[in-house]
C-alpha cells in the first residue's frame, strides 16, 4: 500500500515584496512613484510641499494649499537590473547523508521592462476652508519573474502582487497658518506566487505550487501642515491595510511516493501592509528657492511571517521577519522663471529585509537616490513636469534555507546560496490642469 506524505510546512518561499519589491521602489514591497513632482526632488518634500494634486496621496491637508479645481496625471518608467549568481545553492536528498548542487540559470532580468506606474489625483476647492479630493494608485506591488531553470526555483519563479487604491480625501483650514486632512483607502489586492517544488528523486522533473488570491479591504490616512512663512512643516500618518487573501493552492508535479500531495484547493491567507509615518519640513515658502527634507517610518515588523491556510492542509509558514525601518531625503528646487522650475534631490532608503530573511522574491537592498526634474506652465491651465532618478541598489548576499515536506521521511531542506546586485533608472512624466 502507498502512503502519501503530507506536506507539513511551507512548500513556498513566500516573499512578498509590488516595489514592487524590486531595486526601483521603496524598501520591502511599497511603491513610492506616486508623483512626478516629487520623483525629481526625490521624495523630500512629500508631507509639506502641497503643490501639486498628488499631495492627496503624500497629506491631504496640503490640498488647502491648491486653489480651484486641480487634476493630475502621473506615469512612471522603471528600468530595473537585477542579477542572481549562484554562489553554492543544493538541496539534500532523503536518506542520504549529501546534498548535491541545484543547477540551472540565473533566471535573468525577472523584471519586466518597463514597469510602469501610473496615478491619478484630482481635487476641488469647495469653500475657502473646505477641500475635497480623490486619488487613485497602486502603493504596493511586486512583480517578478525568472525563467523556468532559474538556480533559486525552488526559492522562487514568480511573485506577482498588484495593488489598486482608491483615495477619496478632505482637508479644512482651521486657519491661515493650520490645516488638517484625512482619507479613507480602498485597496484591491491581487496576488499570484509560484516556485518549483523538489521531488525526492532529483532526477525527476520538479513539481510546481502555485497560489493565487485577493480582497478587498479599508485603510485610513490623516496629516496636518503649519505654516510660519518662510516655513511649512507637514506630517503624516497612513494606516496598515490588513487584507485576507481568498484564493486557491495547486501543488502539481509530484511523482512516487509524493504524488498523493498533488492537490488543487481553496486557500487563505492573511497579509498586513506597514504603517507609514512621514515628517517633512519646506524652507523658502515665499522666495524662489525652496528646500525640502523628509524622514519617513515604516512599520514592517508587522509583516513578520506569510501564513497560507489551504483547505484541508496543514498551514504553510514561511517566515519573513521584516524590521522596521526609516528613510531620509534632502532635495531643493529653483523657479528659473514665472514658468520653469527645476529640482533635484537625494534619499537613502533602507531595506526592511534582514541577511538571514533575504529572499529571491525580493532582491532587496538599502537604496540611495539622485534625482532631478523640472516644470514647465505651458499656459494658465496646463503644466507639465518630467525627472529623472537613478537609483544604486546596495549589493546583498542570500542564503536561505526551505524545508519541504518537513516532519516527514521525505524532508528535503533546499538552500539557496546567491548574490543579489541591481539598479535602477527612473523616467517620470506628468501633466496638471488647474481651474
Amino acid at each position: 500500500m502507498t502512503h502519501s506524505l503530507r506536506p507539513a510546512s511551507s512548500a513556498l518561499g513566500l516573499g512578498i515584496a509590488l516595489g514592487l519589491a524590486a531595486p526601483a521602489h521603496a524598501g520591502g514591497f511599497y511603491i513610492q512613484e506616486q508623483s512626478t513632482t516629487e520623483a525629481g526632488r526625490a521624495y523630500s518634500g512629500e508631507a509639506a510641499a502641497a503643490d501639486t494634486p498628488a499631495t492627496i496621496f503624500f497629506n491631504p491637508a496640503g490640498m488647502t494649499e491648491l486653489e480651484g479645481i486641480q487634476i493630475e496625471g502621473n506615469a512612471q518608467a522603471l528600468f530595473v537590473d537585477a542579477r542572481q549568481s549562484n554562489t553554492g545553492t543544493s538541496r539534500s536528498v532523503p536518506g542520504l547523508p549529501v546534498t548535491l548542487p541545484v543547477t540551472g540559470s540565473d533566471g535573468g532580468n525577472p523584471f519586466a521592462q518597463p514597469l510602469v506606474v501610473p496615478s491619478l489625483y484630482a481635487s476641488a476647492q469647495v469653500t475657502d476652508r473646505l477641500w475635497v479630493g480623490l486619488g487613485v494608485n497602486s502603493p504596493f506591488g511586486v512583480v517578478v519573474d525568472y525563467d523556468e531553470d532559474f538556480f533559486g526555483r525552488y526559492d522562487s519563479v514568480t511573485s506577482d502582487l498588484f495593488t489598486l487604491n482608491v483615495q477619496p480625501s478632505i482637508a479644512y483650514k482651521l486657519s491661515d497658518n493650520f490645516s488638517v486632512g484625512a482619507g479613507i483607502d480602498v485597496q484591491y489586492i491581487d496576488v499570484e506566487l509560484a516556485n518549483a517544488v523538489p521531488n525526492l528523486d532529483p532526477a525527476d522533473p520538479d513539481g510546481a505550487l502555485r497560489i493565487t488570491g485577493d480582497d478587498i479591504s479599508v485603510g485610513w490616512n490623516a496629516g496636518f501642515i503649519a505654516t510660519f512663512d518662510p516655513v511649512r512643516i507637514g506630517a503624516h500618518y497612513r494606516s496598515a491595510v490588513k487584507h485576507d487573501l481568498d484564493g486557491e493552492f495547486d501543488l502539481s508535479g509530484l511523482t512516487g511516493l509524493l504524488a498523493g500531495n498533488n492537490v488543487t484547493t481553496p486557500a487563505v491567507a492573511p497579509l498586513s501592509t506597514p504603517d507609514i509615518a512621514t515628517v517633512s519640513v519646506m524652507f523658502g515658502t515665499d522666495t524662489p528657492w525652496r528646500v525640502y527634507g523628509t524622514w519617513r517610518w515604516y512599520n514592517w515588523s508587522n509583516f513578520d511571517e506569510i501564513l497560507v491556510e489551504p483547505e484541508g492542509l496543514e498551514p504553510q509558514v514561511n517566515e519573513q521577519f521584516y524590521r522596521d525601518t526609516y528613510s531620509m531625503a534632502l532635495g531643493a528646487e529653483y523657479d528659473v522663471d514665472e514658468r520653469l522650475t527645476l529640482r533635484a534631490g537625494t534619499m537613502f532608503d533602507e531595506s526592511p529585509i534582514t541577511d538571514e530573511y533575504r529572499t529571491t522574491r525580493v532582491p532587496d537592498g538599502d537604496r540611495t537616490w539622485l534625482s532631478v526634474g523640472a516644470s514647465y506652465d505651458i499656459n494658465d491651465t496646463f503644466t507639465a513636469s518630467l525627472a529623472y532618478a537613478h537609483v544604486f541598489v546596495k549589493s546583498e548576499p542570500i542564503d536561505r534555507t526551505d524545508t519541504f515536506f518537513k516532519g516527514t521521511p521525505a524532508a528535503v531542506d533546499a538552500r539557496i546560496r546567491s548574490d543579489s546586485s541591481g539598479n535602477a533608472d527612473i523616467l517620470a512624466f506628468s501633466v496638471g490642469a488647474r481651474f
